[in-house]
């Protein structure tokens, strides 16, 4: 009986290599496993590394067997594996699940877990394939005990002493500094978070600015790039400047010092002023009517409102003889003259005159003067 299972065990590892090798061994049934059912679907997940990871290893969903690894490849890019997954067709999952390469305990074997993400959408179909962005794998237990062989060796584990010590040095006697920068820190963590959404809205507004002056930059490049001629400019007449207003300093000073020396004189002249200031301003409105009807007399400025248009007609008998004039002042109770004139008289100069022959003397029956005044007119005496 032992020849015969020995020779058995032969045949079947014969037939084995002879079609494929070790796939025809990861072909043959192995008792327990996912069951997959009668219409299982492929999923194709990419890995960087699949370590040890053989065929026929479990897939798992939250724990649970759900399916099996078919076969793994190598990646048409060439430097990543690809592994297809024999998923029960019972079990839907979502278009964008992720793929893990985990162990099931320190020892274990690996397996492939599928899991949904926080935003699931649509459903995983057959020969779906996982990206490599949503796959990983944990660390190894090689790769844990190297990093704490690295870290109690030659990391920081064997300075903690002497860290200590330094710490213990540093803070003795200076306790109460401490705790008082302790307290201090405590107090600006507190106002910082009364002020988060302060400082929130500054953020988001500089973030804005920043936005606008990034949207502005052509134009900012070429402002800048224009400011580069005025300001070579300013530079070769930096000299110029500087004697401008070194001079103007020196003007300062000169017009300081003239104030200063002029100042009794000028509060003089504004006190003497102020008499003339009050009385034009008790005067009010008058002065500016006098000053309307000055420039038009005799017309005021409601004449204007019987002119229409651009012209106007006017009819004037002027009496030019000196006999009337004086007449006419004489009939009148005031004349217009003596307002004009001061109420004491004024002495008079006597000046000789000279004794000239008067145009057409001794001509008409009026007064010579005025037949002299008529004459030199044109118009005569009338």
């Amino acid at each position: 009986m032992r020849k015969l299972a020995v020779v058995l065990t032969a045949a079947l590892l014969a037939s084995g290599c002879g079609s494929g090798g070790f796939d025809g061994v990861y072909n043959l049934p192995l008792p327990g496993g996912a069951d997959v059912g009668d219409h299982p679907y492929r999923v194709k997940a990419r890995f960087a590394d699949v370590l040890d990871l053989v065929p026929q290893a479990g897939v798992k969903v939250n724990d649970v067997p759900v399916g099996r690894v078919e076969k793994i490849d190598l990646a048409t890019d060439g430097w990543t594996a690809e592994v297809t997954l024999l998923v029960n067709g019972d079990v839907r999952l979502p278009a964008n699940a992720f793929a893990k390469l985990r162990q099931s305990a320190l020892l274990g074997e690996k397996f492939v877990e599928l899991g949904k993400p926080s935003d699931p959408s649509g459903t995983l179909a057959d020969n779906a394939v996982i990206p490599l962005d949503r796959t990983n794998r944990n660390p190894e237990v090689e790769e844990v005990f190297g990093a704490l062989s690295m870290l109690l060796n030659g990391g920081g584990v064997a300075q903690l002493q002497n860290i200590t010590k330094e710490l213990n040095a540093a803070m003795e006697g200076n306790e109460q500094e401490i705790r008082s920068l302790l307290g201090n820190l405590d107090t600006f963590v507190g106002e910082l978070d009364k002020h988060k959404a302060e400082i929130v809205r500054a953020l988001d507004s500089i973030n804005r600015l920043a936005g606008t002056l990034a949207g502005q930059r052509e134009k900012i490049a070429v402002a800048l790039t224009d400011l580069e001629p005025g300001l070579k400019v300013l530079a070769e007449q930096r000299t110029q400047l500087v004697t401008l207003l070194q001079s103007l300093t020196k003007l300062s000073d000169v017009a300081t010092d003239t104030v200063n020396r002029s100042r009794d004189d000028i509060v003089a002249d504004l006190k003497a002023l102020q008499p003339t200031l009050t009385k034009l301003a008790e005067s009010g409105q008058n002065l500016p009517k006098s000053l309307e009807l000055l420039l038009t007399y005799p017309f005021p400025d409601e004449a204007l409102d019987g002119i229409k248009g651009d012209y106007t007609n006017a009819f004037i008998d002027l009496d030019l003889n000196l006999g009337s004039v004086l007449e006419n002042l004489g009939r009148s109770r005031q004349s217009p003259v003596d307002s004009l004139l001061p109420s004491t008289p004024l002495p008079l100069p006597n000046i000789p005159l000279p004794n000239l022959p008067l145009p057409n003397a001794g001509q008409g029956t009026g007064s010579g003067l005025g037949d002299l005044l008529g004459g030199l007119l044109g118009g005569g005496r009338r």
